[in-house]
């Protein structure tokens, strides 16, 4: 197998004091060194924004984030620091993303991190449609751990027609989450309909910042270039503000999960709600 590259990871609770991710500046730290050591080279670093996150303002993360780099700088970590959020969906978002209380993924005005909550699938057509008349892309956060989306699988096809970019988080793929969502992040990479793999890291000791082990199943499952896109390229172009297309597969037999019974098998139709 070709040489793992250097990773980007544009989804990581890295802050420290803001959310549930980093509880402190030695967590930070310890998370920071991880990273490195795993081949991350650079990490958009994305704190809750709205929902129970209201204090969590643009200034305030931007002002953090240079501190955050500072103080990885002193303690010798060569890990680049972006400022990003994950956002969740709520009305006004995009007067947030305009008046900069929201913010975008390396703060770039080009592609924010949609969050929408775990336990529901909410309809994005209407938002993707706004977002993308005032010139933003919507990345939709962790898709294979929506519970609408776990029983409905063939809406993450609907939303990347749509012009939805999809991100799966690395734990997902290694079987963090459990073997359902584990299979619908299988699928997503093998069909071509995940963009972007990322840790969503939230600390040092559980839900670290890795990505390699879900790059190297990404290459077994979807190939070397398939990998490096998700990992590295798809990313790039984020922190680059560069346009990113979509390169969804054909199904291959017995893939598809377009047909209840088929996806109903898999993923407990009766269970999931």
């Amino acid at each position: 197998m070709p040489p793992t590259p250097t990773f980007i990871d544009t989804h990581c609770h890295l802050l420290p004091g803001v959310d549930d991710g980093a509880a402190d500046w030695d967590e930070a730290l310890a998370m920071a060194r991880l990273a490195v050591a795993d081949g991350i080279s650079t990490v958009v670093v994305t704190p809750h924004q709205w929902g129970p996150y209201r204090h969590n303002d643009g200034r305030t993360i931007r002002a953090r984030i240079a501190h955050l780099r500072d103080f990885l700088e002193q303690n010798g970590v060569a890990l680049g620091v972006l400022p990003g959020a994950e956002v969740r969906i709520e009305p006004d978002l995009i007067e947030g993303i305009r008046t900069g209380e929201l913010l975008t993924l390396a703060d770039r005005g080009r592609y924010v991190l949609l969050e929408l909550p775990h336990e529901v699938y909410l309809p994005l057509d209407a938002l993707l449609a706004s977002l993308r008349r005032a010139g933003l892309t919507g990345i939709l956060a962790h898709v294979e751990r929506n519970q609408g989306i776990l029983a409905r699988p063939a809406t993450a096809e609907a939303l990347v027609e749509a012009g939805c970019l999809l991100q799966v988080t690395a734990g997902s793929v290694t079987g963090t989450f459990g073997p359902e969502v584990q299979k619908l992040a299988r699928w997503l990479i093998e069909r071509r309909l995940a963009h972007f793999i990322a840790t969503d890291a939230h600390g040092a000791r559980s839900r670290r910042p890795r990505m390699r082990p879900a790059f190297q199943q990404a290459v077994a499952l979807a190939g070397y270039d398939a990998a490096c896109t998700m990992c590295c390229r798809n990313p790039a172009a984020v922190v680059h503000s560069e346009t990113i297309r979509s390169a969804k597969s054909k199904p291959a037999a017995g893939k598809s999960f377009g047909h209840r019974a088929a996806w109903g098998r898999w993923f407990g139709w009766n269970r999931a709600g």
